[in-house]
């Protein structure tokens, strides 16, 4: 149909301000009906069709106005000069925000001044309970008389002001601590720097920023969103602040190091393994984030380190919540990746979330708790992996671990459900516990390895070390499991004629030892037994010998082991020590049993069994070699390559019973790894990886996993079959990123051996 064309000109801006440019002409194209246009009312022509007092009566007009816009640029008008008044008023009313500056460069203030230069990239990480500073470039110079300006933070789906999850901070004079408030401290031209203060208590996680301003004239708010988020943390330098370390040095080491040692093996055969945490690494900090997002932890309750640890807890194993990483301990990994080949939480957390929440296959306790060390540290809260060896899994919370045996003194192995793990690696975080009686607060224990549920969930803890240390079984959260782990009373039974049991011996020291974790500053063992129980002193031990020959318990036996103990490949070989503390002479029949065991406690199948007569005369020490061929054990290991020998046997002249249960490991040789050539940031240089098969026979699919933070991205190197004996050589090419005392560290993975593994200490200085 044919249109009319009307110009449109908004009126409501013309004249409020001499010399105001001209409104745009805006050109429209709009259909009619067939129908005439009557006139009617005071108003005529086009400005009729406008008129709001005419158009409602032209009922019969429908206004089609078609997607057609012009843009018709109207002559220049002559600028009438402004008063000086008019123009003052002007720049009180428009008052805008052009651009945010988050200053969150990793060299400069703020990242350096709250410890986050080390995380990678360019976004604002900050710490709560510390000011950090933001620069705002505004349409004109800031006029405190009659501008005002509120910064807005907003973090979760739903920020609400009474969660603590949408803050208004508002602009003040000079700042206090424990509030959102924000000051000016520089003005130059049209740009201001900000201070801005948050509480000790403030919510961690991902934030949204926007600056809303406005004028004292009452004219409509303005909001300016910044294009970039704000990270918040946990601040361990702040004292106000829950997870506060008063230690620069293990602040240091357990807030700031992205590597470290885990400890394995058993009580007389420690091994220790370097592990990347890497929490600075590209790509963590988004990973951990995601995995509070993906806990659906209310965005609310991230202010509470408490809270925050129970959930971390849950979702580094899969076990009933999509977490982390899948445990498992059935000794087949085709499908995924064997636990002793990790050395890394780097990719198996990258991994997590580039897929969206996938878990990761597979993990056993060491792996778990690395992860956990990463997460916690990159949250904020000073964290490190602990190690307890002849750690007691107590199944039926009795306090005790029970070890069955039949009527002829072997072991009934589908009665002993309590296990003793040879090792188990856990987690200490360090954090005041309001939740809990003064004296509570300070390392709290937390395990990530899906044991048993707590609270309907497979998690454990953050239990006060303290109130394991003095029994205080009923403060939360799982102390009693925890204190079983380090303290329970190994206790054995003997099946009667009658089918009941009789508690036949009992071991008060059988758990609970040598509780291990990387000394600060070093990579020297630490050990911290003391921390969770009292120490055990010779006065006490010495009164319970002299106790127990006072009640004809005057024969011990003790297993003891020649320097590092048996190595994998060659014939495993120990003593039997047996002492007579009495005056009279003494015989008895020891059975002695070997069976292969997971490190979990959980036994596969025995291998050898024999019986040996013992007589000793009056206070005589007698050892006895006891030998395992490599024949008998070579196709019968599982992970770990641990054993355990059970002896028992009866005292013919007292009845006494004799009881003991030793663990060992067959220890596997290093990976020796050597750097090649000098080691400077942007330079290519090597390193040379050298090992040896310890066996007579073929290991096969072998597969080497390298990786350094700072130096070489972790990956894998498929070095296949490697003959008995044999020795391959693997030289590795890398240019390194980061200066300072980095390493790079290698494992071995294949069927036949694990928990192979080497490092190298390369220090890397600036081009």
């Amino acid at each position: 149909m044919p249109g009319e064309r009307l110009s449109v000109r908004g009126t409501s801006e013309v004249g409020r301000f001499p010399g105001a440019p001209p409104p745009t002409r805006v050109e429209l194209t709009i259909h009619k009906d067939e129908e005439k246009i009557q006139e009617e009312g005071g108003c005529c022509g086009w400005f009729q069709k406008m008129c709001l007092c005419c158009c409602k009566h032209q009922n019969s007009i429908s206004y089609d106005i078609t997607d057609k816009v012009e843009f018709v640029k109207p002559p220049e008008p002559i600028k009438p000069k402004p008063e000086n008044g008019e123009a003052k008023e002007m720049e009180e009313i428009t008052f805008l925000v052009s651009s945010v500056d988050l200053l969150s460069s990793k060299t400069g203030q703020n990242r350096q001044e709250h410890h986050t230069d080390l995380y990678q990239g360019d976004e604002l990480i900050i710490r709560r309970g510390q000011t950090f500073l933001i620069e705002l470039e505004l349409n004109r110079p800031f006029n405190a008389d009659n501008d005002k300006l509120h910064l807005e933070l907003k973090t979760g789906p739903l920020p609400l002001v009474a969660k603590g999850t949408h803050v208004i901070i508002p602009l003040v004079d000079s700042l206090e601590d424990e509030r959102w408030e924000a000051k000016i401290v520089e003005q130059n031209g049209n740009r201001i720097k900000l201070s801005v203060n948050s509480p000790a208590s403030a919510v961690i996680g991902l934030y949204g920023l926007s600056v809303t301003t406005s004028t004292s004239k009452g004219e409509a708010a303005t909001t300016h969103d910044s294009t970039k988020n704000i990270v918040m943390l946990f601040n361990p330098w702040c004292e106000e602040d829950a997870v506060f370390l008063d230690d620069e040095e293990e602040t240091k080491e357990y807030v700031l190091n992205d590597t470290g040692r885990i400890y394995y093996g058993t009580e007389k055969q420690i091994g220790a393994r370097t592990w990347n945490f890497g929490q600075f690494h590209e790509g963590i900090l988004d990973a951990c984030l995601f995995i509070l997002e993906k806990s659906e932890m209310p965005p609310s309750g991230r202010g509470d380190p408490v809270n925050v640890v129970r959930v971390i807890s849950a979702m580094i194993n899969a076990q009933d919540d999509f977490g982390v990483l899948v445990g498992n301990w059935s000794g087949n990994y085709s499908d995924g990746v064997s636990p002793s080949a990790w050395s890394s939480s780097v990719e198996i957390l990258r991994k997590y979330h580039s897929s969206n929440g996938t878990p990761v296959s597979y993990g056993q306790c060491w792996v778990f708790s690395g992860i956990t060390t990463t997460v916690l540290r990159c949250l904020g809260i000073p964290a490190r992996s602990v190690t307890n060896f002849q750690s007691a899994h107590d199944t039926d919370v009795s306090l005790t671990t029970d070890v069955y045996f039949d009527e002829k003194m072997d072991p009934i192995d589908y009665l002993n459900s309590d296990s003793v793990w040879n090792f188990h690696v856990w987690n200490d975080c360090w954090m005041a516990r309001l939740d809990l009686p003064p004296g509570y607060g300070g390392w709290q224990a937390v395990d990530s390895t899906p044991q048993e549920t707590s609270q309907g969930t497979f998690r454990c803890g953050p239990a006060s070390v303290n109130a394991i240390r003095s029994g205080q079984v009923y403060l939360k959260h799982d102390t009693p499991f925890v204190f079983a782990e380090v303290n329970s009373d190994k206790i054995f039974w003997q099946k009667n004629l009658d089918a009941t049991f009789s508690q036949i011996h009992s071991e008060k020291k059988a758990v609970g030892h040598c509780i291990s974790t990387k000394a600060v500053g070093s990579d020297e063992r630490a050990d911290v037994t003391h921390l969770y129980k009292h120490q055990e002193g010779s006065e006490e031990e010495r009164i319970s010998v002299e106790t127990a020959s006072r009640f004809g318990k005057d024969v011990c036996i003790e297993v003891k082991m020649e320097g590092e103990g048996p190595r994998m490949g060659a014939d495993a070989q120990l003593s039997i020590l047996v002492k007579n503390l009495s005056s009279q002479p003494r015989r008895t029949t020891l059975h002695s049993q070997v069976a292969v065991m997971y490190y979990t406690g959980v036994l596969k199948g025995t291998i050898k069994k024999e019986q040996i007569p013992v007589e000793l005369l009056p206070n005589e020490e007698k050892t006895i070699e006891w030998m395992l061929p490599y024949q008998q054990y070579q196709n019968q290991l599982v992970d770990q390559a641990a054993l355990m020998l059970t002896l028992s046997g009866r005292v013919s002249e007292t009845q006494q019973v004799l009881a003991n249960q030793t663990t060992f490991r067959l220890r596997t040789p290093d990976l020796n790894v050597k750097p090649l050539g000098e080691a400077v940031v942007g330079k290519e240089m090597a390193a040379k990886i050298t090992f040896t098969n310890p066996l007579p026979r073929m290991l096969k699919e072998v597969v080497f996993r390298v990786e350094g933070l700072g130096l070489q991205k972790g990956h894998e190197v498929v070095v296949g079959d490697i003959g008995g004996h044999s020795t391959v050589t693997l030289t590795e090419h890398f240019v390194p990123t980061q200066p300072g005392s980095r390493k790079l560290v290698a494992s071995l993975d294949c069927k036949q051996l694990t928990q192979v593994h080497g490092v190298a200490d390369i220090v890397v200085r600036e081009q």
